[in-house]
């Protein structure tokens, strides 16, 4: 079983004048660097820099040189440029700038960090933000910052990030306002941000919107009233993002994994996706899941983009003009059932699937627009084949949105506290 949040240590004030790293290649964007830096000092904070250049010989003295960067992932910069391959080059250097993060801030000597970069920078800082835990600020001035070149799987939950108008080459007017704001943000974050506290147990339910699925509702002040901190995570690509990522960390005592749209989306080729590796990580670390089908039956698409041909035939709901769904076919159906049985079956930890019979999201039930009794039976049925023993199989007579839902994995999560599976809550006095 993993370790609490209880059992974490309380964490440590912020610095007076909060220490920031700041990330970037020394050869190539030195004037950025230095500004930024002069920018965090007038912000109030503490500026260091790690040079995580290559091949060019930075034109100052940044405060972690790029040797120690390459040392750091056992190897040295004349064996790197001897590749070669920039690519592989820079995948080297990202591996020795987290190790060196880590390190900085487990001796407590950085409270927060600054990366920039366009591609090969937003590649190596994406990896440096990852090794940090969630509470410590991370921002990242990139030339594709929101861009869906960026894998969800490669973001860190807390990750802050602003785009980088004019920030090819050279410091102008446009990236003096850009870096300046980045600066204040990562200044400003240290010094508010107040860290998860870890003196309670802390148990993840993923779910959508409570006009779709309403379990969270009861499960949030029931788990809280237990001793437990329930954090809420919203399946439409970065929430199950973070719920994995949290997951992986050893971070959560629990977890209520009862919507699942993300990984139809991805098995379907949406671009609302939570990676390939959505239902793994609570599995691969041994966390405790209780899981359900929730939102299985849709596929998620921009609603400002037309329909797709394929999908011309299919019933379709718009959220808004963000986002918009359509019913997913018998044939995607089971697929996302074995696929789901194939995920549950890798886990180490104690895992039951929960199946409710007469339907997963609201707007499935007789009447709305998703209602489809054979599409909902083609996934029962293959649910059925694929998920085995040891991994617990229940099923109700009842709508996910129903009272029963709950009240079955509720009990499924109380049988397991009292078999010592689950973390005991801790109520606060």
């Amino acid at each position: 079983m993993p370790l609490s949040q209880s059992e974490a240590p309380p964490p440590a004030p912020p610095a007076a004048r909060p220490r920031v790293l700041i990330v970037g290649t020394a050869d190539t964007k030195s004037d950025e660097l230095l500004y930024l830096a002069g920018r965090v000092a007038l912000a109030g904070g503490i500026a260091r820099t790690l040079d995580v250049g290559v091949l060019g010989t930075a034109p100052f003295a940044p405060d972690i040189p790029n040797h120690e960067v390459a040392a750091a992932a056992d190897t040295t910069l004349a064996a790197l440029a001897a590749l070669g391959d920039e690519n592989a080059a820079m995948a080297a250097m990202a591996a020795g700038a987290a190790a060196i993060v880590r390190r900085e801030h487990a001796a407590g000597r950085l409270d927060g960090v600054l990366a920039l970069g366009g591609t090969m920078g937003t590649d190596l800082s994406l990896e440096v933000c990852a090794a940090l835990p969630l509470g410590v600020p991370k921002v990242v001035v990139s030339t594709v910052s929101f861009s869906h070149l960026l894998p969800p799987e490669r973001i860190a939950p807390d990750l802050t990030m602003i785009g980088w108008p004019g920030g090819l080459y050279g410091l102008n007017a446009l990236c003096r306002a850009t870096l300046s704001q980045a600066a204040g943000a990562v200044v400003g974050a240290c010094l508010a941000v107040e860290p998860p506290s870890g003196r309670r147990p802390l148990v993840a339910i993923s779910s959508l919107g409570k006009s779709c699925l309403s379990y969270m509702t009861v499960l949030k002040p029931a788990l809280e009233a237990r001793g437990y901190e329930v954090a809420v995570f919203h399946c439409t690509g970065m929430g199950g993002r973070s719920m994995e990522a949290l997951a992986a960390d050893g971070r959560l005592a629990a977890v209520l994994d009862l919507c699942l749209q993300e990984l139809g989306n991805a098995l379907a080729g949406s671009v609302v996706t939570a990676g390939d590796d959505r239902l793994t990580a609570a599995g691969r670390a041994g966390v405790p899941q209780i899981v359900a089908p929730g939102a299985t039956d849709m596929i998620d698409l921009p609603s400002w983009k037309p329909l797709p041909a394929a999908y011309a035939e299919r019933a379709y709901h718009a959220h808004n003009r963000l986002i918009g769904s359509v019913g997913a076919s018998a044939e995607e159906r089971r697929r996302v059932a074995r696929e789901i049985g194939t995920r549950l079956a890798a886990a180490t930890g104690p895992t039951a699937f929960v199946l409710p019979l007469r339907g997963i999201q609201q707007w499935d039930r007789p009447g709305e627009p998703m209602h489809d009794p054979a599409g909902l039976a083609a996934f029962v049925e293959a649910a059925r084949d694929a998920v085995h023993a040891p991994v617990e199989h229940i099923e109700l007579d009842a709508h996910i949105n129903d009272p029963a839902f709950c009240d079955a994995v509720l009990a499924v999560f109380d049988r397991w506290v009292a078999a010592g599976r689950v973390a005991p809550g801790r109520r606060e006095d």
